[in-house]
């Protein structure tokens, strides 16, 4: 059980870099001037691969999450917390996707402002879950 701990532990991490790394490149996806399309078309194709790149360490990290709450058999509070911030993150990656796809078809609206307070979402809940794993609060 302490290679799949160690494994989610990767995959997590590598996740969360992504989910970090991403919005930062919709902050600037929103700054590119419309006339610098050499620029977008940059900034969209990193953020492409970046998401390809996340969603399967995303699946992977979730799967050796379960294998650890079946095989430990944890349970109270804390865990099912912690599972509906995972939930959350899921929602969150999507939604990456979802704003993704705006910027590919040129239908983004919101402000680089906006994509800095919305990249902080991941920061919020990687603190949030740390604390629930390590604390158990309740």
């Amino acid at each position: 059980m302490l290679w799949i701990k160690a494994f989610h532990i990767v995959f997590v991490t590598s996740w969360f870099a992504g989910l970090f790394y991403l919005p930062r490149i919709f902050v600037n996806l929103a700054m590119v001037p419309a006339d610098s399309r050499a620029e977008r078309e940059r900034l969209l194709l990193m953020a492409r691969k970046l998401y390809r790149f996340i969603t399967p360490l995303a699946v992977l990290a979730i799967g050796l999450g379960f294998w650890l709450w079946f095989g430990y058999g944890f349970g109270g509070g804390w865990l099912h917390a912690k599972t509906a911030l995972v939930i959350g993150l899921v929602a969150y990656h999507v939604w990456c996707g979802m704003l993704l796809a705006e910027f590919a078809d040129g239908s983004a609206m919101k402000s680089h402002v906006w994509f800095r307070f919305f990249n902080e979402i991941p920061v919020l809940a990687l603190i949030a879950v740390c604390i629930l794993v390590v604390v158990k609060p309740f």
